[in-house]
């Protein structure tokens, strides 16, 4: 599992700083896990911390070893990372562009277990016929479906994705999110996804850490646990109705806000 110890960081302008995080602690459980919270909590600069593209103070650990301390390598063949980015001119076609996700393992020649690894990944998310089209000539949904094939086929250990289903219809959104269950679930890796959408997290996610405007956590562990009026009302500043189904899952619907416009 993956756990953030004492992780401290501030964003600086100038002579100001502006501060994110203060000795935030989180345990990741195995599976996947989804962090929830308002804009502007930090969501996104976690994600860019456990991979190692700030300055923090605090230390990161997989498994008992330090990933504050890897070098470069040994990081990117743990964990893969696919940030909130869009790349609208390529020459590439989908195949290549996936192809180069399989950068770190590829020998001189591009071996047919390399094919077979990405058509893999590309037919699990429903878009294989694609592999011959020009990335450029894309939909956004579809190019950012290209993007997470790309990040699915290194194999990594813990897979990090921020804010993957934007621009992704509703049936491509719960595809994404039930072949993460099942990546999850059956390739012992562990996933951290940032999301918006409280019902698709409620619904899929077997972790949920909620983290406030201040950058702290309000509260982790199952769906049900988590998700409910109180925090839907501290957090985000909402008034909602809970129901849930025959699975004890619970949907959110939003009443109105608890700001007086």
């Amino acid at each position: 599992m993956l756990t953030v110890t004492n992780l401290s960081f501030s964003y600086k302008k100038g002579k100001k700083a502006h501060k994110v995080f203060d000795r935030l602690n989180i345990t990741f459980e195995r599976g996947l896990n989804i962090v929830l919270g308002p804009n502007g909590a930090g969501k996104s600069t976690l994600l860019k911390a456990i991979f190692g593209l700030l300055d923090y103070e605090g230390n990161i650990s997989y498994e008992g070893k330090s990933v504050t301390s890897m070098n470069t390598e040994d990081k990117i063949n743990l964990i893969s990372y696919l940030p909130q980015m869009d790349v609208d001119i390529s020459t590439l076609t989908v195949l290549e562009m996936v192809i180069l996700g399989r950068l770190p393992e590829l020998g001189h020649r591009i071996s047919n277990e390399d094919l077979d690894i990405v058509m893999g990944r590309l037919e699990s998310l429903n878009i294989a016929s694609l592999a011959a089209r020009n990335f450029s000539e894309l939909s956004g949904g579809q190019k950012k479906l290209v993007f997470i094939a790309q990040t699915l086929v290194r194999n990594p250990k813990v897979i990090l994705l921020d804010e993957p289903v934007n621009s992704l219809d509703l049936q491509k959104q719960l595809e994404l999110c039930q072949l993460l269950q099942k990546i999850a679930d059956h390739q012992n890796v562990d996933i951290i996804v940032v999301l918006h959408d409280i019902n698709l997290a409620a619904r899929y996610a077997q972790n949920i850490v909620v983290i406030d405007e201040r950058g702290s956590v309000y509260s982790s562990g199952q769906p049900r646990e988590v998700i409910n009026p109180n925090m839907l009302k501290e957090v985000y500043g909402v008034i909602a109705n809970l129901t849930y189904d025959e699975k004890g899952i619970p949907t959110v619907s939003p009443v109105c806000s608890i700001r007086k416009v």
